[in-house]
């Protein structure tokens, strides 16, 4: 089949190089020429293991190719899938549509044959049925269906996740479009892999209950850390406790510094907009934003805790600053949080991070970025490890505690123990919803 990819970013990128892999012939679709010509270069404009590899060997093999020009891209294509941005809108906190539906006008505007336009973006519930009004509007004569096809990927094991899915969820309106839906993912049927037909809104829906009921699971348990410090419980026994009962479930009940990234802080968003707006408040999920960011100035009280009240005229080192390791994804990151008010506070921040200087530096003005995590300690009096890196988790502690001219440490990944800070001469350690310890 012939699949055009509107939008290269994260999920256009990712969805289109995996569909190549399938054997579908792929032309992605961007507005950007420097991401176009980024990408005919054989260069992949996002970090995501695995992807250059994918993206090199399909493009070799005749399957994958990018353009600016989308009606090249959607001649003879039997789909057309918009993954273009819908970031949170200033003000009300709804998702933002724009690109959404100027791409739908600009598809309706050049396609000539039978196609299903597909949303891949996260939208709210009842979008696809207003592109759907947006393509008729601006060609009536087109033969087309709209469905709607939600993406599930987690940054740093997308690609496995698009070719090993829970389930691939496709909302339709006709018995033709689900045909053509069912033989795009047909690679994956054809492994068992659950696809789930539903209608255009329940397709919607399940995308941002599934986000929302994720970040509950992170919210709750950042909760029971707090009380955990309080009581003297560990809260990494309480969640292996917990995740043992199959009703609940381990994953998603790590304890930390708060989630972000690029879905959970906008999808929980709009879907307590999307409540607001049909008189049906989102009580929970407005509670877990208002917590979770609760929980990431709670992390500030910590570090200042560890500086003796006061971050002036301290050295702290930041290990790691994406909202989670292998991406270089900043958005709503803990660290854009945490880091400007070490630095408003009259610290010296020195971060390391594997892939996250390309966007840090716009993004976390006035710190100092350093290669080496060592180096980030030298004469430090406190270093914090805030996004657990492989590169973090087995880190020499000795000779970091030595590098340092007070060796604290805020260990908000519970990657390391009381034991192993004591054992390597920290005079000070905390950790989220673990007992801690300072020296006096």
């Amino acid at each position: 089949m012939k699949i055009a990819m509107i939008g290269t970013g994260y999920v256009g990128l990712v969805s289109g190089v995996c569909f190549s892999d399938f054997g579908h012939d792929v032309v992605c679709v961007d507005k950007d020429p420097k991401k176009i010509e980024m990408l005919e270069r054989g260069e992949v404009p996002i970090y995501e293991p695995g992807l250059h590899a994918l993206m090199a060997k399909n493009v070799e093999a005749g399957r994958l190719s990018f353009t600016l020009n989308l009606a090249e891209a959607i001649e003879g294509a039997e789909a057309v899938f918009i993954a273009v941005g819908t970031p949170t809108r200033r003000g009300d906190g709804h998702a933002d549509l724009s690109y959404v539906m100027a791409a739908a006008e600009e598809i309706a505007q050049m396609a000539k044959d039978y196609v299903v336009v597909v949303t891949k973006s996260t939208v709210p519930v009842g979008t696809n049925r207003q592109v759907k009004q947006v393509i008729k509007k601006a060609n009536p004569g087109l033969d087309f269906d709209v469905a709607s096809n939600p993406e599930f990927l987690r940054e740093g094991a997308a690609i496995d996740d698009f070719m090993r899915p829970d389930r691939v969820v496709v909302g339709v309106q006709s018995d033709k479009a689900a045909e053509v839906m069912n033989e795009i993912y047909r690679p994956l049927s054809l492994r068992d892999f659950p696809v789930v037909v539903t209608d255009l809104e329940s397709a919607e829906m399940i995308k941002y209950a599934a986000n929302a009921f994720l970040a509950t699971k992170i919210t709750f348990i950042n909760e029971i850390a707090a009380l955990c410090e309080k009581v003297g419980a560990d809260v990494k026994q309480v969640s292996k406790g917990m995740g043992m009962d199959g009703r609940i479930g381990s994953k998603f009940l790590h304890a930390g510094p708060g989630y972000g990234g690029s879905c959970f802080p906008k999808d929980t968003k709009a879907l307590a907009r999307i409540g607001q707006e049909h008189a049906v408040p989102m009580q929970i999920t407005e509670t877990v934003i208002n917590v979770n960011e609760a929980i990431k100035r709670r992390m500030i009280t910590k570090l200042e805790d560890l500086c003796e009240g006061s971050f002036n005229g301290k050295v702290i080192a930041i290990l790691g600053v994406t909202f989670k390791p292998d991406t270089d994804d900043m958005r709503d990151a803990p660290a854009l949080t945490i880091v400007p008010a070490l630095v408003g506070g009259g610290a010296k921040v020195r971060v390391c991070d594997p892939q996250g200087q390309h966007e840090g530096e716009a993004l976390l003005p006035g710190v100092h970025w350093v290669d080496d995590p060592y180096k980030a300690a030298h004469n430090a009096d406190l270093v914090v490890v805030l996004t657990e890196w492989n590169e973090f988790r087995a880190l020499n502690l000795k000779k970091l505690a030595r590098k340092m001219a007070t060796p604290h440490m805020a260990d908000l990944r519970n990657v390391y123990s009381v034991k192993d800070a004591k054992r390597a001469g920290f005079e000070a350690y905390t950790s989220i919803g673990r007992a801690g310890f300072n020296k006096d």
